[in-house]
């Protein structure tokens, strides 16, 4: 069984058990929280599509770390100026672990 969930503005296809790394969120490391935003079912009965949400479907998930993405370069020069500019760029991610689907 999987699952398709909107968090922080984008979408995973998730599944009981996965790790999934999503913009920051707001809450302790060990929380658990409830994901209701869920687009898209899978399971042995068949799919279950929303628009654009499935109503009473929900994903069961843990925050498991407070982490940070990989280094980002942003290197910007224009031509003829003899100018230029460096500037680095690392993302703030929450890491969550996929306890259930319900459906």
């Amino acid at each position: 069984m999987y699952a398709v969930v909107q968090v922080g503005g984008r979408q995973y296809k998730v599944a009981a058990g996965d790790v999934i790394q999503a913009d920051f969120f707001d809450a302790p490391v060990g929380t658990t929280l409830d994901i209701n935003d869920v687009l898209l079912v899978s399971g042995d009965d068949g799919v279950k599509i929303g628009k654009p949400f499935l109503d009473g479907a929900a994903v069961e998930a843990t925050v498991t770390a407070q982490t940070k993405g990989e280094k980002l370069i942003i290197f910007k020069r224009r031509r003829r100026k003899d100018s230029k500019s460096k500037n680095g760029f690392r993302a703030k991610l929450t890491e969550f672990t996929i306890n259930s689907i319900n459906a």
